[in-house]
């Protein structure tokens, strides 16, 4: 079963399927971009000097925080997963919060 696109957009994909069907060359100009895409060399040239960056998904935190293996009670594990996304920072906060008042030993 083909997918049907809940929102319109303003493309005309028939249009985009006759025209890359026809397989005719494409308009470039050289302010047009960086190389010819008609001209496979060029291609080729283009992409073997590419230099592709991918960033982390999450940028760097300014102080890095340990990784920390513990174990606690189930129940306690569920009632924080159960408030959903950001279970672990809110159990940090809860542990800080301990921290400040005093009931741990730092």
């Amino acid at each position: 079963m083909p997918k049907t696109h809940t929102k319109p957009t303003a493309t005309d994909w028939e249009r985009v399927k006759r025209e890359a069907a026809q397989d005719a060359p494409i308009a470039h100009t050289a302010a047009d971009g960086p190389y010819d895409p008609n001209n496979a060399a060029a291609v080729a040239a283009y992409w073997q000097q590419a230099n592709i960056k991918r960033g982390r998904g999450r940028p760097a935190a300014a102080v890095k925080r340990p990784t920390l293996n513990m174990r606690i009670d189930a129940d306690v594990l569920e009632a924080f997963k159960a408030t959903g996304q950001g279970w672990q920072t809110r159990i940090n906060a809860a542990l800080r919060e301990a921290v400040a008042h005093g009931l741990t030993k730092a």
